[in-house]
């Protein structure tokens, strides 16, 4: 059920209908919008394709419904399954019933898909005895299903895993052997419906672990004193990362060194961040990973010649084209306001800020003032364009402001008001729903704009 145009559907199907099942495909798109995912199953038998809504007769002789992740679970057909005592489950839940391996898994509101990848660069890179058996997946775009008859015992599987995967996973009692959260903040709320419900699906990565297992989370001994302070429920054993060393258990950045300890290890390590990690909130992933990587068996000695060679991934806070003084950074993977505000840290020159976009109900007031600090000029997008404008005007200041009604318009503001030394920086702090499919889609019109511009066009 939804069928999707990034894999996982496309994994599910493939995995089933090889192993025998009677396969139903139904997406509410058409097959038009759907023919890249639909071209990839032409040659299997799969038995039915209900595109373009979900027929009434689709579960009368249904005993396993695949729902994509996105699908809400208040869904009436979800909904309509599970009364009829169908197994309801996921690609992700289904790739997890067949793994033999011993799995790391990666949530958080920000941060989460470099911290996968860093962590899964770490254990290539930084221990040869892990060459051919790391694998990666999951929410960070890839489907691990066709490829789990291959997987042994003794390898690891990281995967990234999203608020939506983990709903389902923590009915099923999932159970990482190391589960990372790299941070929390309100998102998702027109998916989940309360800050609460999200919240829930992220503890689920820690609640049906044993104490055999570890759990990964923020430092945040300096909150520990608030009346609000909600912390993290664990069994596992608790580390922290973060860029002080209060002592605690885990992985700290401090002052070019990485200090790792657990109640019977401690090791400081000479540590040189790589250029192409920018800002403090990638010192955070690296600190994430590196201590996931290193429970997990790395050397941590080459942590910091390892990552010298990682390549960032796609859309997150990328350099992708530098014109006539000017340079154009793709952050479009930022679709919370905490992920945008963090990316307005990480330059002390002149900011023109491509920000908004569709409402996912977030709180963004703390990101206009941001903005209002440290933007010289903003060009205002999308379905949350209006809203950010009102908070901009409510506080003084000489920040510029533009309203676009589509995104190449967008672009040509943000480039008319730039001058040379200027950084061009698509940060939206909303997600791209409305005007594009996802946020690939937007930072690769970006990134293609970018690369054409110059100060004539």
């Amino acid at each position: 059920m939804g069928l999707g145009r990034f894999g996982g559907g496309v994994a599910a199907a493939k995995f089933l209908s090889q192993h025998a099942a009677i396969v139903t495909v139904t997406d509410q798109r058409s097959a038009e919008i759907l023919a890249d995912s639909l071209a990839l199953l032409s040659d299997l038998p799969i038995t039915r394709f209900a595109l373009d809504g979900h027929p009434d007769d689709l579960l009368a002789d249904c005993q396993l419904l695949v729902v994509n992740p996105a699908v809400r679970p208040d869904h009436p057909l979800v909904v309509r399954a599970k009364s009829l005592q169908i197994d309801v489950t996921t690609e992700i839940e289904l790739f997890l019933r067949h793994c033999p391996a011993s799995v790391i898994a990666v949530t958080g509101s920000n941060g989460k898909s470099t911290t996968t990848a860093l962590l899964h660069h770490l254990l290539l890179y930084a221990n040869p005895d892990f060459q051919g058996r790391v694998w990666l997946g999951g929410n960070i775009g890839i489907s691990l299903l066709d490829q789990v008859h291959l997987i042994q015992p003794q390898d690891v599987v990281v995967l990234e895993l999203s608020s939506f995967q983990l709903h389902l996973l923590g009915e099923k009692r999932f159970s990482p052997r190391i589960a990372v959260l790299t941070n929390f903040s309100p998102n998702h709320l027109d998916w989940h419906g309360s800050e609460d419900s999200y919240r829930k699906a992220k503890q689920a990565i820690f609640d049906a672990q044993t104490a055999d297992d570890a759990a990964i989370i923020p430092d945040d001994t300096h909150l520990e004193t608030h009346a609000s302070y909600n912390p993290w429920r664990v069994r596992g054993g608790r580390l922290r990362f973060g860029l002080t060393d209060h002592g605690d258990d885990g992985a700290f950045l401090e002052g070019g060194m990485l200090i790792l300890r657990s109640h019977v290890f401690e090791d400081a390590i000479r540590f040189a961040v790589p250029p192409q990690l920018p800002g403090k909130h990638n010192q955070l992933n690296i600190a994430a990973a590196a201590c996931a990587a290193w429970l997990a068996g790395a050397n941590s000695m080459q942590f910091s010649a390892a990552l010298q060679t990682f390549q960032p991934l796609p859309h997150r806070l990328q350099l992708v084209a530098e014109h006539a003084g000017r340079q154009f950074w793709n952050d479009s993977i930022a679709t919370t306001p905490e992920s945008a505000m963090m990316a307005l840290h990480v330059f002390p020159r002149r900011i023109i800020l491509l920000a908004g976009g569709y409402d996912k109900g977030q709180d963004l007031a703390a990101f206009a003032v941001e903005i209002q600090t440290r933007v010289a000029a903003v060009v205002l997008m999308g379905q949350t364009a209006p809203q950010l404008g009102q908070l901009l005007t409510h506080e003084p200041g000489e920040l510029q402001i533009r309203i676009a009604t589509d995104f190449r318009e967008a672009f040509r503001m943000a480039t008319e008001v730039s001058q040379r030394g200027d950084i061009i920086l698509l940060s939206p702090g909303c997600a791209s729903y409305g005007w594009f499919q996802d946020f690939r889609e937007r930072g690769d019109l970006f990134s293609a704009l970018a690369r054409d511009w110059s100060p004539n066009t």
